[in-house]
């Protein structure tokens, strides 16, 4: 009776190669943007795509973009949200199930350890726990949309804000406000933005960060849109920051922050 209450259940998806606690685990269930796979196109009169130019720029831009792998449920999430004729109602419960896939590829690019925990029955199974000192930043205010979304998968996590809106005279990203976690330099930041156009705002974004020791490659950022244009412009900014999203595209859904809080 004791061996078999000493059988060790793995965990069904543990690699057989397994990774030590002090490394960062690898990347699952990602494809990269520079894939031979094509960008999905979106067909719409008032967003034209650029077949020409879009493979090009997306081939520059390396591994550190991720796309969520795609499927019909993704799919129909993006056009609900890019069309004109979609309800408020409609548009924010769409953007919160989308939200919520990406913050969940987002928790599973962060770095967990092996453990075993005994069953009620007394097993000993062999799973994972994730590594402690996660954090979430938000761009205010359009990423205060993926707050909740973060918070419905870790209860107890930390959220900092960062305040940038463009300079009227300049039209530079210029920073009003910030706020973090004492110990922000010591966590993986997971710094949320649902639409990524110029990238400036970003940049701007993970400069502040960078002021609070926080380094690029510790940085996830979460977005639900992007153009080559803005993810480029990031990943030439900072070549060890990730950048997840569900799609790139060179027309990128701006409206989503009026939409979703009722302000357009």
């Amino acid at each position: 009776m004791n061996g078999i209450l000493n059988m060790r259940m793995p965990c069904h998806n543990q690699q057989l190669n397994n990774v030590s606690s002090g490394q960062e685990h690898p990347m699952k269930q990602v494809r990269f943007a520079n894939s031979n796979s094509s960008v999905p196109a979106v067909v719409s009169n008032s967003e034209p795509s650029d077949a020409t130019t879009q493979p090009d720029s997306q081939d520059n831009l390396g591994p550190q973009l991720k796309l969520l792998p795609l499927n019909d449920q993704i799919r129909e999430l993006q056009t609900i949200i890019r069309d004109k004729t979609t309800s408020r109602g409609d548009f924010v419960f769409c953007a919160d199930r989308l939200i919520r896939l990406v913050v969940e590829e987002g928790l599973n690019q962060l770095p967990y350890s092996e453990c075993t925990v005994t069953t009620p029955t007394g097993y000993k199974y062999e799973g994972v726990k994730f590594e402690r000192g996660n954090c979430g930043v938000s761009i205010m205010r359009s990423g205060e949309a993926m707050e909740q979304g973060l918070r419905d998968c870790c209860r107890s996590i930390r959220i900092g804000k960062i305040l940038i809106q463009s300079d009227e005279e300049t039209q530079k990203a210029k920073v009003y406000y910030a706020k973090f976690p004492p110990d922000v330099y010591r966590r993986k930041v997971l710094l949320m933005y649902p639409i990524l156009s110029t990238g400036n705002t970003v940049i701007e974004a993970v400069r502040v960060l960078k002021e609070h020791r926080v380094q690029p490659k510790h940085i996830i950022l979460l977005s639900l849109f992007s153009t080559p244009h803005g993810a480029k412009s990031i990943i030439q900014e900072f070549p060890d920051i990730t950048i997840l999203t569900t799609e790139v595209h060179p027309v990128a859904p701006t409206h989503f922050g009026q939409r979703y809080f009722g302000t357009d």
